[in-house]
């Protein structure tokens, strides 16, 4: 309409951000076709998930995944729960989700989570953007960029909200992580909830001898490590 959006303070969010690990890898063993199908797929499979919790999509940025809740409309403190059932259902589906052109290939996301004030705005008049400011999108940044793959990585913040909600949530203390520009914090796993059945791939930092970054020579076909080698020349162990 051409009009101008007041910017808006929010007293307290939770957000969300999560990646693919190893995207980099993919996207030199495949063809730039195959990179948009792969991450359409994907976001397809998410936009269905996110559609039955309280959250809103912000963005997505080439292979990170971006979405809150508290924000636009305020949901008092269940903000924590509904970004914590999420992260669970979208974990759950990951695990079956196969790439079409490389279904041997695991696809494998962070996720991290942190809750805390925002300000929140629409910029630009071309291509208008609902945008989020303040140090609480830095920091759940932070949270996917520490975390590891098929795991989802909880601030103390969340936490304490999660833990108040008495909804049953699974947590594990991950221990003192460094963040980068806030100092070492301790940090959590959200491993489940009361109730919750559907199946959870297991993490490789729990499987001996896995790769805890990216994605291990052995589980690349043959043809696309061809490919990789020549993305890559003298970078690929043959």
């Amino acid at each position: 309409m051409g009009t101008p959006v007041e910017p808006e303070y929010f007293e307290e969010v939770t957000l969300y951000f999560s990646d693919i690990v190893g995207f980099t890898t993919i996207s030199a063993m495949s063809e730039p076709i195959e990179v948009v199908d792969l991450l359409n797929d994907l976001y397809t499979l998410f936009d269905a998930i996110i559609g039955s919790h309280d959250v809103y999509k912000v963005e997505t940025i080439g292979d990170a995944y971006m979405v809150a809740s508290g924000l636009p409309k305020r949901n008092g403190n269940r903000h924590a729960g509904e970004i914590a059932n999420m992260s669970l259902d979208i974990l759950s589906s990951v695990g079956t989700f196969k790439m079409r052109h490389m279904p041997e290939v695991p696809v494998r996301i962070r996720i991290g989570l942190h809750s805390g004030p925002c300000v929140a705005g629409v910029v630009g008049l071309t291509m208008p953007r609902y945008c989020l400011f303040g140090d609480t999108v830095n920091t759940a940044s932070r949270m996917e960029s520490t975390g590891l793959p098929y795991r989802i990585h909880v601030n103390a913040r969340t936490v304490a909200i999660l833990r108040a909600l008495q909804e049953g949530f699974k947590l594990d203390i991950r221990g003192k992580t460094e963040l980068k520009g806030k100092g070492v914090e301790d940090t959590y796993w959200l491993v489940g909830r009361e109730g919750f059945t559907k199946p959870i791939p297991t993490p490789p930092d729990l499987l001996p001898g896995a790769s805890n970054h990216g994605i291990s020579l052995d589980e690349i076909p043959a043809e696309r490590r061809k490919k990789l080698e020549k993305a890559r020349p003298g970078q690929v162990p043959k």
